[in-house]
């Protein structure tokens, strides 16, 4: 079946799609930013605050349903700082659910799979009682760093691709 490309940073120049959105929604104020490095891949950087009673930083991407029947884990290749970040989907921009799965960065190039059937779901960081990710089609990925602490963070990112 091979692979579903979500998003190759590298390989448009459209990221009109990505949006940041931090903790200051809810009154925090974490900050962060997302940019184009010189090989053309995304740094999402920032702070991580826990003043206010904050403590997120995140990017989104929105888009058309897409169907993924057939596709089984999520492919994701970047680049850490070491620190733990969140993988988010959602099948339905309505839900109030984000489906997850933390990962842990290495400082160097990996590639991190994720079976999507271990996404659990979750609202405002709780987990909830319903099943694991099992959707047809998705609308949203999100990368989220919020451990806990204050701490500044880096993460590269090449491209998202289910396989």
């Amino acid at each position: 079946m091979g692979s579903l490309l979500l998003f190759d940073f590298s390989a448009t120049s459209d990221w009109s799609g990505w949006e940041v959105e931090n903790d200051v929604v809810m009154g925090g104020k974490s900050s962060s930013k997302l940019t184009r490095n010189e090989a053309g891949n995304a740094v999402f950087t920032g702070d991580v605050s826990l003043k206010n009673n904050g403590g997120f930083a995140s990017i989104q991407y929105q888009f058309a349903p897409r169907a993924i029947s057939g596709y089984d884990k999520a492919c994701i290749r970047l680049k850490g700082d070491g620190k733990e970040y969140q993988f988010r989907l959602k099948a339905n921009l309505k839900d109030r659910a984000s489906y997850i799965h933390t990962f842990k960065t290495n400082g160097e190039w990996q590639t991190i799979e994720i079976p999507l059937s271990i996404m659990e779901a979750s609202f405002r960081g709780n987990k909830l009682p319903q099943p694991n990710f099992n959707a047809e089609k998705i609308e949203e990925v999100r990368f989220l760093v919020g451990n806990g602490k204050a701490e500044n963070f880096r993460l590269e990112i090449d491209r998202i691709e289910l396989q």
